[in-house]
């Protein structure tokens, strides 16, 4: 699949970050002391396994940050399915700076791509229904847009991007507003014209005062295939339904066939697995 790539003025801070972090208060001592300040080298990133692919203008950005005199080949993109052993890019320059960047480009297209990989995992098992499968705020702090981009890269859809551009009326919310109808209310009177709200429902009795009180999307929580499907038919196309809670790879589809329209998870985010992507030395220019 082809995607805008990031700006890289949202990818640049996050780079500097890591790499900073990583070569601490004295550079890297190690490749200091061993490789000759003039020796040159050719490497590629490779995947170990088959996955898909997101965080690779990142990871690159690490070499030529560290050092603009690198010169980089990417030979995939992000978004784009790779199988074991597939080479997808080839840096030359100063042997020494290709070994101090090394370990942030790594971390960051392992685990952009991993999250990739997962979201690709859980788009494939609801294949040919309508339901499409969006991440969660449950994002590791400071690399939200970059996981949120690797989402996409996966085939799916991001939720809100941070509490400031969307109402998501939560358990908590309704506790403490006094009810849904109330808060739902509130949030409209609050609400600039282009906010759309959202109520998180446990009952379909709740559903029921939700859809009454106008509410834009509905997130039906830890709901089973039964209760999905009656609310799908209570709500007959008035609001979007948003399924959550305890979705796995094994029960994703059943939820997807109950008819509603997302399926959330913030497993794909928090959890999902590294993608093994590792730097192979190729010759010595």
């Amino acid at each position: 699949m082809s995607l805008a790539p990031l700006p890289a003025i949202m990818i640049e801070p996050i780079v500097r970050a890591a790499l900073l972090e990583d070569l601490g208060r004295a550079g890297d001592l190690t490749s200091e002391a061993t490789i000759p300040a003039d020796r040159q080298a050719r490497v590629v990133l490779t995947t170990r396994q088959d996955g898909s692919i997101a965080g690779l203008d990142a990871g690159l950005m690490a070499f030529t940050l560290f050092d603009p005199r690198l010169a980089v080949r990417k030979q995939v993109e992000d978004g784009q399915r790779v199988t074991r052993g597939q080479t997808l890019a080839t840096i030359e320059g100063a042997a020494r700076s290709l070994l101090s960047a090394e370990r942030v480009a790594l971390n960051l297209t392992g685990q952009l791509s991993g999250v990739a990989t997962a979201t690709r995992r859980f788009v494939d098992a609801v294949e040919g229904t309508r339901a499409r499968i969006v991440c969660t705020r449950k994002t590791t702090p400071g690399l939200r847009a970059l996981e949120k981009f690797a989402v996409r890269c996966g085939g799916g859809v991001n939720h809100r991007f941070g509490l400031d551009d969307g109402i998501l009326i939560k358990d908590n919310h309704i506790a403490i507003a006094g009810g849904v109808t109330i808060a739902i209310q509130s949030a409209r009177a609050h609400a600039g014209h282009m906010v759309r709200i959202e109520v998180e429902v446990d009952t379909l009795g709740q559903l029921h005062e939700a859809l009454a009180a106008g509410a834009d999307a509905v997130l039906l929580d830890n709901m089973k295939p039964a209760q999905l499907r009656e609310a799908v038919a209570i709500n007959a196309g008035r609001a979007v339904l948003e399924a959550s809670g305890g979705v796995t790879l094994d029960n994703v589809r059943a939820i997807a066939e109950t008819g509603v329209d997302l399926i959330s998870t913030g497993w794909i985010t928090h959890s999902a697995p590294v993608l093994d992507i590792g730097l192979d030395f190729v010759a010595t220019l």
